[in-house]
């Protein structure tokens, strides 16, 4: 078994945000003389979850869904469903090929289904852009509800509209990077929901604390007022605001309705508590009779991921604490280079294995 790095306590210097990181229908075009090749559709689905969020996020999200190369011919057939999360900054459309990317997830599909790497399934991925960039797939009257979004609304909505086979033994959550984050929090709550989980390179696993004297740092995240600001800012400050919209929100505390976990210099050690009961790492004890009810977990990251590499060998050893049965592997690659490739070898194959079929 891999063993954990050593804990570190810091958020600001050390902050783990990585980029990657109902409906009307507006279809890709898919190739559709070849019968090797799915199809995608974006269409609109409404939250009941998100309605009247304090950042003024439209309640009704875009949500690209890949179908499957038998879908619309073999009309009888029901179908597993993966719901597959993007990571910070990222958004749908930038995954399924509506805007050019690091990468396809549709095209990244049809190759491991017509290479016979994975059944032919439906996949789902919401649009978790927000204000700030990120939803952290959280639960926060600033940004809205994503949990229930994702588990509830989202699960509800596909049921009703596709030939999706609704039980929680036929269906899958995976997601990269914030994603991956989403996946555990969520997957962990929800084993009535999802009976198999797949974390890419997840972020945020554990809290981190950076030196409250970078005073340069804290002045440019306390200095952003807008949301132009924020489009304009730099990574980590985009990172620590979307983490405090989800993690501290403050519904008097306008134009953001969040609380920073540092305050002109100073520690805010209640917030900062808050940051912590959300990290994955914090919970996960919590919610072990729940991940006993789940049927598989698997997790990897890149070795030159070095901060998320270490939290995700930290859950490893947890796991393996309370002897829950899982997959760990720490791969040659960065944050991003390799994913797609891990979709194709690891995660696809593993929902094929796992996910009923039937």
């Amino acid at each position: 078994m891999h063993r954990s790095l050593p804990f570190a306590k810091r958020i600001f210097s050390g902050i783990l945000l990585l980029p990657l990181a109902a409906g009307l229908v507006s279809s890709l075009p898919a190739q559709s003389n070849d019968a090797l090749k799915g199809s995608v559709e974006r269409i609109k689905v409404h939250g009941k979850s998100l309605e009247g969020n304090l950042s003024a996020d439209s309640a009704d999200r875009d949500v690209s869904i890949y179908l499957p190369p038998s879908y619309k011919t073999n009309t009888n057939r029901r179908y597993p469903v993966v719901y597959f999360l993007h990571g910070f900054t990222d958004s749908d459309d930038k995954w399924y090929g509506f805007t050019k990317h690091w990468i396809n997830l549709p095209e990244i599909l049809d190759k491991a289904m017509a290479a016979g790497q994975a059944g032919e399934m439906i996949v789902v991925t919401p649009n978790a852009y927000t204000r700030f960039q990120g939803s952290m797939y959280s639960s926060s009257v600033t940004t809205g509800d994503w949990e229930t979004f994702v588990a509830e609304d989202l699960v509800r909505f596909i049921d009703g509209k596709y030939r999706t086979l609704a039980k929680a033994e036929s269906r899958g959550l995976a997601g990269h990077s914030m994603g991956g984050y989403g996946t555990m929090r969520i997957g962990m709550k929800r084993p009535d929901v999802f009976s198999s989980l797949y974390l890419l390179s997840p972020c945020c696993m554990g809290p981190r604390l950076g030196a409250p004297q970078d005073t340069e740092r804290i002045a440019r995240v306390e200095a952003v007022t807008s949301v132009a600001e924020i489009e304009k800012a730099d990574f980590g400050t985009k990172a620590m605001l979307a983490s405090a919209a989800a993690w501290s929100p403050n519904p008097v505390n306008p134009p953001f309705f969040i609380d920073l976990p540092v305050k002109g210099g100073e520690l805010q050690p209640l917030v900062f508590a808050k940051w912590t009961a959300n990290a994955p790492l914090a919970m996960v004890d919590s919610y072990i009779h729940n991940l006993r009810r789940i049927k598989a977990l698997a997790m990897d990251a890149g070795n030159e991921d070095r901060g998320i590499a270490a939290t995700v060998r930290e859950l490893d050893e947890v796991l393996n604490n309370y002897k829950i049965d899982h997959f760990l592997e720490i791969y040659e690659g960065n944050h991003v280079n390799r994913i797609g490739e891990r979709i194709d070898t690891k995660a696809l194959p593993f929902f094929s294995k796992n996910l009923l079929f039937k």
